[in-house]
């Protein structure tokens, strides 16, 4: 396995930002108890999930210039 030449410009990049950002919700969530869990939509979970994934794609994707 090799590194990417910039990989310490890592946490600038939306996509790792977006991954960042999904595990800190799914954290939160399992540290919700279980009454809160209710108070959401069964979906909301799932949909959550699948936005963050494709932003991750969209931000892998995205131009976001070349590192200094």
């Amino acid at each position: 396995m090799k590194l990417v030449p910039d990989y310490k410009n890592a946490l600038r990049w939306a996509s790792v930002q977006l991954a960042l950002a999904g595990a800190a919700l799914q954290a939160g969530w399992l540290a919700l108890p279980d009454d809160l869990k209710l108070a959401f939509p069964e979906w909301s979970q799932s949909a959550i999930a699948l936005v963050i994934f494709l932003g991750v794609v969209v931000g892998r994707l995205w131009d976001q210039g070349t590192a200094e």
